[in-house]
């Protein structure tokens, strides 16, 4: 074959690719579909030149050529810290609004059962005996409550704290499979416990010691174990009512928006355990450490109803493989 002829033959459609694939982005339809035209045509041309007149400086061209016009067509690979910040600000936020029912419900059912113990520990002096000998009552309440906050250096704690946090919630979000049993035995345990702590605080006359020392990290906390099993149980829902879907398929997705709440609720917890571990036992006056724990639960509320809200409005579902699944029109929310 006569490299040169070839070359002059199809050098205007060469030419147009290149044009074509520079203006990627500002292209009409019809600019668009003749781009995808000449792609799959100087492909041909690339495989003809390679087989029949292997010409390394042509070969070399059309290449480099080929591969932009690939790129161009099927779409570049989204850099990784794009990835990471489509997921805070669309995938994750989706995720919790539309798990909201599931965990406000789960919610409401924690602290009744948090308010139910306590006031039950506070005004039985009986039940309190039983839980724990006078001595240890007052061994907690005087101390061990309160020293529990500076039992560490700050950054030390606030990992271990942030560590077993994390590992409750990724345990109630990966259980909830189990039909949702197992997580609503991780909540009870922590709403019993949460209560038999407030009951002993208030009957001890230190209620403010109490709230004082738990508000500041523990809204922010417990607001995140409480998405995480309220999530869990949504989970474990769907084994047994799948709906419209088959149940292979209802259980892929929910466990795929699962997977990464798990991954956002890790940052929420961090966020949590530097509170725990650097506000809650400082030197700030009582107001103001509880004030940076209500801001911080605030800041995820208005993450969650008004971000989440908007990328559920767009579409968004909180699948993290959003490739697996059909395409979804806008929905009012």
């Amino acid at each position: 074959m006569d490299v040169d002829a070839y070359a002059a033959a199809h050098q205007a459609e060469w030419d147009r690719l290149d044009a074509l694939v520079r203006r990627r982005g500002r292209l009409t339809g019809a600019e668009a579909d003749e781009l995808v035209t000449l792609y799959q045509r100087v492909a041909s041309h690339l495989s003809v030149v390679r087989s029949s007149a292997p010409d390394v400086v042509l070969v070399g061209r059309l290449s480099a050529l080929v591969g932009r016009a690939r790129a161009a067509v099927t779409g570049a690979h989204t850099p990784a810290w794009r990835e990471v910040g489509r997921f805070f600000t669309a995938s994750f936020p989706a995720a919790l609004y539309r798990c909201a029912p599931w965990w406000l419900g789960t919610a409401a059912a924690f602290l009744a059962v948090c308010a139910g113990i306590g006031w039950w520990v506070a005004t039985h002096p009986l039940v309190r005996t039983a839980l724990l000998p006078p001595a240890a009552v007052d061994q907690l309440v005087e101390h061990d409550f309160a020293d529990y906050y500076s039992s560490a250096p700050a950054a030390e704690f606030a990992f271990g704290v942030w560590t077993n946090n994390a590992w409750v919630a990724a345990g109630s979000l990966a259980l909830g499979v189990l039909l949702g049993v197992p997580v609503v035995y991780i909540l009870w345990q922590n709403a019993a416990n949460v209560g038999v702590a407030a009951g002993l605080m208030v009957a001890g006359d230190r209620g403010d010691v109490f709230f004082g020392l738990i508000l500041p990290h523990g809204l922010l906390e417990i607001t995140a174990v409480l998405v995480a099993g309220g999530a869990g149980i949504r989970l474990g829902w769907t084994v047994v009512a799948p709906g419209a879907r088959t149940r292979l398929r209802a259980l892929a997705e929910t466990g795929r928006e699962t997977v990464g709440m798990a991954l956002g609720l890790s940052a929420v917890l961090l966020v949590s355990g530097v509170i725990e571990g650097f506000v809650t036992p400082s030197g700030l006056p009582t107001w103001a450490r509880v004030g940076i724990g209500v801001l911080a639960e605030v800041a995820f509320l208005t993450y969650v109803f008004w971000l989440g809200r908007r990328a559920v409005r767009a579409g968004e579902t909180g699948d993290v493989a959003a490739d697996e699944r059909g395409d979804l029109l806008p929905t009012a929310a």
